[in-house]
């Protein structure tokens, strides 16, 4: 649990990273054998990319460091629980662990059954759920009059 709260804690760095930019503030870090190989945060906005989501460019990131397309011995930490899309990239790059900070009961991957992520994946929810969920919760509230 100590090691999950510290890489969560670099997760949220990103996710602040994405506030500062204007975007939704949902960061990433990929962890493999105790070190971060790769780093994203939301750029919807400034890529103009709907696809480019926190989990999606620190995949991108970790195949690249690793100079291969599969995650099976590493780790994805995130502040929200992912979306179908980003369930679905972890799963083709056969993540081995995938560990979320706050639930989105909206748009999260475990409202579909079976999972979307590969069947191998561990799964770990609610790491630093409260300062993830609270990081979001203030986002959207200045967002509305």
């Amino acid at each position: 649990m100590e090691q999950d709260e510290k890489f969560m804690k670099e997760a949220l760095r990103e996710a602040h990273a994405a506030l500062e930019e204007g975007e939704i503030p949902i960061g990433a870090v990929v962890v493999w054998k105790g070190r971060i190989i790769g780093r994203g945060h939301n750029q919807t906005e400034r890529l103009r990319d709907t696809t480019a989501h926190a989990e999606m460019i620190a995949i991108t990131a970790a195949t690249e460091a690793l100079g291969g397309k599969y995650l099976t011995d590493c780790a994805l930490y995130v502040t929200v629980e992912p979306c179908p899309m980003c369930a679905g990239a972890l799963a083709w790059a056969q993540t081995g662990t995938v560990v979320y900070g706050a639930p989105d009961p909206r748009r999260g991957f475990s409202m579909f059954q079976p999972s979307l992520l590969h069947p191998k994946t561990v799964i770990r929810g609610g790491v630093l759920q409260e300062e993830c969920s609270n990081l979001m919760v203030e986002f959207f509230k200045s967002k509305r009059p």
